[in-house]
């Protein structure tokens, strides 16, 4: 692997099975508040989130606060900004991400998360030829879910929503959250990889000028497909037991 020293991962959708909660908790928050942000004088409810197509185009791979903006955005709804401070609601942008965050925590404490089978024998095998991992995430439960599905030890470095939030680093697409893990690695982003499942996440390792942007289709979809390699991936495999090999061959 001479091309390739490290390996940078996103977290959920990749290492862990969250998307799915993710998306499911959007939807909940998006969807309880259109009736407030426009309500339709013929009675007819507005249009709910797409929790598959809206779900990536919009909010996958983004902060909370950057996931709301993008959603209003699409949708041509314009609310305050707010405050940190704002409890769960539909009032203000910061509301909206805390009623996200409040219906997605309440999902973990009930249902707890999965790990990908091909996760461990494959970060295994890169740890036995040498390759260092990082895990990034823009969210602030990365670090203690890898913790408890003990994946953890298997990573030379985290960096998470808080890791950004204490650093100031932007969200996705902006590769930032990427360069500081090749960062604490101690590698150049033209000696690593980057893993991604969502859009904005393969656009960031684009602009990053990583050496190998991976995009990770885990539902083998043509249309996905397409939209990884539209975004800056690479190439994009249906899981991570391809990976290694990937990495020998080299590319770009």
């Amino acid at each position: 692997m001479s091309e390739v020293d490290a390996v940078v991962f996103d977290t959920d959708g990749v290492l862990l099975a969250t998307a799915v909660r993710h998306a499911a908790a959007w939807k909940t928050a998006f969807d309880g508040c259109l009736t407030q942000w426009r309500p339709s004088p013929s009675g007819e409810p507005p249009r709910a989130f797409d929790a598959v197509r809206e779900y990536r185009d919009l909010v996958d791979g983004r902060s909370r606060l950057d996931g709301v903006r993008a959603f209003l955005a699409s949708r041509h709804i314009d609310l305050p900004p707010g405050t940190p401070r704002d409890p769960p609601g539909c009032a203000t942008v910061h509301a909206v991400a805390a009623r996200k965050e409040q219906i997605f925590s309440e999902a973990l404490r009930t249902r707890g998360v999965d790990v990908f089978d091909d996760v461990r024998p494959t970060l295994r095998r890169l740890r036995e030829t040498g390759v260092r991992c990082a895990a990034v995430s823009a969210s602030r439960h990365a670090r203690l879910l890898l913790e408890v599905t003990r994946l953890d030890g298997l990573f030379d470095a985290v960096v998470d929503g808080q890791d950004a939030a204490a650093l100031a680093l932007p969200g996705k697409p902006d590769p930032a959250l990427f360069l500081e893990a090749a960062a604490r690695l101690g590698t150049d982003p033209a000696r690593a990889a980057v893993v991604e499942d969502a859009l904005v996440g393969v656009e960031a390792g684009h602009r990053g000028r990583f050496h190998l942007v991976v995009g990770l289709d885990r539902d083998d979809d043509a249309h996905t497909d397409e939209a990884l390699l539209a975004h800056g991936a690479h190439l994009v495999l249906p899981g991570l037991t391809g990976l290694p090999a990937a990495l020998e061959d080299g590319r770009p």
